[in-house]
């Protein structure tokens, strides 16, 4: 039997038919009439403190709230989380096709939509997006995807919840996945020496600017004649998108902004005799197939035959040898500032998270330093 509150505040009960119900573990509902004053109903109140605290927030609200208004924020929460994330997405004018838009798109795309987009905006709750964490963590879907997933889902809901699409904020105490970054894994020498000897022509010349200039996957393969700009240095101003496996400006900078990197003379003879081989295309790139470039598809169909070819070796993948550029300039004492410019980190801190156990100094040798350049004791 419900308990009435004063009038047009609604009421509250629990519909579970116990003899005690003041006693039972059951939630209490409450029933009241919106702003367009049809009568809805809510579940999932611990107490009845809670409940009546719910109905004088929603008496609150409706007494504020024109029909007008109430009609369209109505209308917004009937929406699909895909049907708003569609309409969210051309609001975001800063984000660029090759970069921050990019994740955001694969983010809503490969992971939220399937999951969550056929929900009703009204009908996410907390509980809901703490599901769909779980979802993706049975999935396998790495922490660090996670991470970024998460924080796409809780911008498009609380846009949402800002409009007026949903009475409570639907993401209120859910906490973002936690992510450790693990140590990084980096081949020897002796595995690059050998990864080049079973890799085809090709690979190899990625792996040879990977290791000895710092590029990631996608700036390797626009390795380009052009950017050889002095004997001892390469200017790196784009890489092939994974996506789009065009041309795209580089990860972290804007369109036209470049890096230019040592060139060590064994990377810019590979360069060389690969381009008197196979020539290159009229504006100089190097890799291609048969779109023109050196395509995601083909260096992973290469990349996965190189490796069970090659003897494991810790883990190691395609960007170790990215990370034996950073071992091998650490390790030879160039400064962190330097090579964090050169690998196109967004900032130090970044380089100094993922590299900081190469560094070759120590609080003992530093005090062994220090100690020389100062006064001898009384």
């Amino acid at each position: 039997m419900a308990r009435k509150l004063a009038r047009g505040m609604g009421s509250f009960f629990k519909d579970c038919g116990c003899t005690k119900p003041t006693r039972c573990p059951h939630p209490y509902s409450i029933r009241f009439r919106d702003a367009l004053g049809k009568q809805r109903e809510e579940s999932g109140y611990d107490t009845q403190d809670d409940a009546i605290e719910r109905l004088i927030q929603l008496y609150a609200e409706k007494k504020t709230t024109t029909p007008t208004v109430a009609a369209a924020r109505r209308e917004l929460g009937q929406l699909t989380v895909e049907e708003y994330a569609k309409q969210w997405r051309p609001r975001q004018r800063k984000m660029t096709e090759y970069s921050t838009g990019e994740a955001v798109d694969s983010s809503i795309n490969v992971h939220i939509v399937p999951r969550l987009g056929s929900r009703k905006l009204n009908s996410v709750t907390p509980m809901v997006v703490e599901r769909f964490l779980d979802e993706m963590e049975s999935d396998g879907v790495g922490r660090g995807n996670q991470v970024n997933i998460f924080r796409v889902l809780k911008t498009v809901l609380r846009d949402a919840y800002a409009k007026g699409a949903m009475a409570d904020d639907p993401v209120k105490g859910v906490q973002e996945p936690a992510y450790v970054r693990g140590t990084v894994a980096i081949p020897s020498r002796v595995y690059v020496t050998k990864a080049l000897a079973v890799a085809g022509e090709d690979l190899s010349l990625e792996i040879v600017v990977m290791a000895g200039c710092g590029l990631r996957n996608g700036e390797a393969r626009a390795v380009n004649i052009n950017n050889v700009v002095a004997q001892d240095v390469y200017r790196v101003h784009e890489q092939i998108h994974s996506n789009t496996l065009r041309p795209a400006k580089l990860k972290h900078r804007k369109t036209g902004e470049f890096r230019e990197v040592p060139l060590p003379r064994s990377v810019r003879e590979a360069i060389e005799r690969y381009a008197a081989k196979h020539g290159t295309t009229n504006d100089g790139y190097l890799l291609r197939g048969p779109g023109g470039y050196f395509t995601e598809g083909m260096e992973r169909r290469r990349v996965k035959k190189l490796f069970s070819d090659l003897p494991p070796e810790g883990g190691v993948g395609m960007y170790g040898f990215r990370h034996y550029f950073a071992s091998n300039a650490l390790g030879g004492g160039i400064p962190i500032t330097d090579v964090a410019e050169w690998m196109g980190h967004k900032s130090i801190e970044e380089t100094y998270r993922t590299y900081r156990h190469l560094l070759p100094g120590s609080i003992t040798k530093a005090a062994r330093i220090l100690d020389a350049g100062l006064w001898e004791a009384a």
